[in-house]
């Protein structure tokens, strides 16, 4: 337990930190799964449709990515290399396409 008062502080506004930080990581996780379900779904079913919907699913992983990167909840390294997982995956199915 904080002895003086700035270390109480300090804990309570850590607390507060790491929740922010941990809705953060859950959001960034949950846009990727559901990017990596809209490319599996697209992957069997090649349609107009569904490349948007991956599409906008992606942008949407890219944004909230790079917000936590920004906001230091991410290293930038981490957020880059999220970024590049997700985009690998869909490139194949693309590459066949054309």
């Amino acid at each position: 337990m904080a002895n003086t008062k700035s270390a109480l502080k300090r804990a309570e506004i850590a607390e507060r930190n790491r929740l922010r930080n941990k809705a953060y990581k859950s959001a960034v996780k949950t846009l990727m799964k559901k990017y990596l379900s809209a490319v599996q779904l697209y992957a069997a079913n090649p349609t107009p449709e569904l490349n948007q919907q991956v599409q906008e699913r992606l942008a949407e992983a890219y944004s909230k990515i790079d917000k936590a990167v920004k906001r230091g909840v991410l290293h930038p390294n981490n957020g880059a290399r999220k970024k590049s997982r997700l985009a690998h995956k869909l490139k194949p199915l693309t590459q066949t396409a054309q």
